[in-house]
């Protein structure tokens, strides 16, 4: 009988495409990487400084239509 880690460790996970596109966009316009979390009714995105959450503010609509989504985009500083 398997044990819980040798199961885990044969499952592959794959992310939400939006995490791919925040990433993505994130790191092509600001060459900076940021850590997203998706819960049911958001998506929190990590900026490890405020001058890039600032600056990110002026783009979560633009991230909201790349992702095509109907959840709220948060940004938190600090990963």
């Amino acid at each position: 009988m398997d044990d819980l880690g040798d199961i885990l460790s044969r499952k592959r996970f794959t992310e939400p495409p939006e995490i791919k596109i925040i990433k993505q966009f994130v790191l092509e316009k600001f060459d900076e990487e940021v850590a997203i979390t998706v819960k049911p009714k958001q998506i929190i995105i990590g900026a490890p400084n405020a001058a890039l959450a600032g600056s990110l503010r002026m783009h979560l609509h633009e991230l909201t239509q790349l992702c095509k989504t109907d959840k709220r985009l948060v940004l938190r500083i600090g990963s």
